[in-house]
């Protein structure tokens, strides 16, 4: 069966601070069927800054209650000497590495890997200067739309073509953690197609995975989801991420929904024609008896004639005898 979107197992901060984890991570998630593997490539201060202020204390709200932007950033953040060891692992399993650089040095680091595609994360859409860079690398840049409005989904598009990159996919992506089903709004994939002339996929943050199944139909090319290894881990993301055997499902009902897409199609078979209704007759003819509507019947198989075909049935003769439930056909009446 041919595949029409590229699934991807976001690694995120669930690796733990420990690259044993991540790396049985991504072994587990490409045997449950993963197209990519993405990262994030970061240091703390590419995010925020070690200051305790109003700006970048400790949260007041959400997931990460209490904890600052520091704190959070810092255990979060993949060594940068991991990427080419979970990299290593990518190319054993036969699945692309992919990762998000949000800073310059990132890309220049990603570019030293030579990784076949950057992500930009929702919360960079407005830095043109990263898309541009990344753009620049004439590799295919995704970006997450969940902070854009249409506007700035149109300049970080339009950054893409400025450096000559027309291979972009843009994200519907709802930037809470976890994101509720209604906030979803999946009807948007196809109106950002439209709008924006690029392919568009899905980066989920809702529980389950009926949105990356439904996201498909309405014409998404990537689906992008949080995994970890265990639920039952301590790390920042486990709570709203995907464990392996639901990967593995989610990429099987994904698989299922795109081969039931299949193609435009009005064809009926000659075999399956036969199964719908068709004149019979329901009386037994003598040869030179006359053809009354009563005489037939609109039943099913599909031997006979049309059943619109009735009335150039009436008054004419049989050519011979016909036993009834025989179908009617033209050619045996004058």
């Amino acid at each position: 069966m041919e595949k029409n979107s590229l699934i991807v197992a976001e690694l995120s901060a669930n690796h733990g601070n420990d690259l044993g984890l991540a790396l049985e991570t991504v072994d587990a998630f490409a045997s449950a069927g993963a197209d990519a593997i993405k990262v994030q490539t970061f240091r703390p201060e590419s995010l925020c800054m070690n200051i305790d202020n109003d700006y970048f204390g400790p949260r007041k709200n959400g997931l990460w209650k209490g904890r600052t932007a520091w704190d959070i950033y810092s255990e979060g953040s993949l060594p940068y000497d991991w990427h080419w060891k979970i990299q290593e692992v990518c190319q054993k399993q036969g699945i692309e590495f992919i990762s998000s650089p949000f800073d310059i040095e990132a890309v220049d680091f990603l570019n030293s890997m030579n990784v076949c595609r950057y992500k930009i994360a929702s919360m960079e859409i407005n830095d043109l200067p990263l898309i541009r860079k990344a753009a620049s690398q004439t590799k295919p840049i995704i970006i997450s739309t969940g902070l854009g409005e249409i506007s700035d989904i149109q300049k970080a598009v339009d950054a893409c073509l400025e450096v000559g990159n027309k291979d972009v996919t843009l994200l519907k992506c709802t930037s809470s953690y976890p994101a509720p089903l209604d906030a979803a709004n999946l009807r948007t994939i196809p109106d950002m197609a439209k709008r924006y002339g690029v392919s568009v996929g899905i980066s989920d943050h809702t529980l389950g995975f009926t949105v990356p199944v439904a996201s498909v139909v309405l014409g998404a090319n990537l689906i992008e989801k949080h995994v970890v290894l265990d639920k039952k881990q301590k790390t920042l993301d486990a709570s709203f991420s995907l464990d392996p055997t639901e990967f593995a499902e989610m990429v099987r009902q994904v698989r299922n929904a795109e081969e039931a897409l299949g193609n435009v199609s009005y064809h009926v078979s000659d075999e399956d024609k036969l199964r719908r209704r068709s004149l019979f007759t329901s009386v037994p003819f003598m040869k030179g008896q006359t053809v009354t509507e009563q005489d037939l019947r609109s039943v099913r198989p599909g031997h006979g004639a049309e059943p619109d075909a009735i009335k150039r049935f009436i008054g004419k003769r049989a050519k011979s005898d016909i036993p009834a439930g025989t179908p009617a056909l033209l050619e045996d009446f004058e």
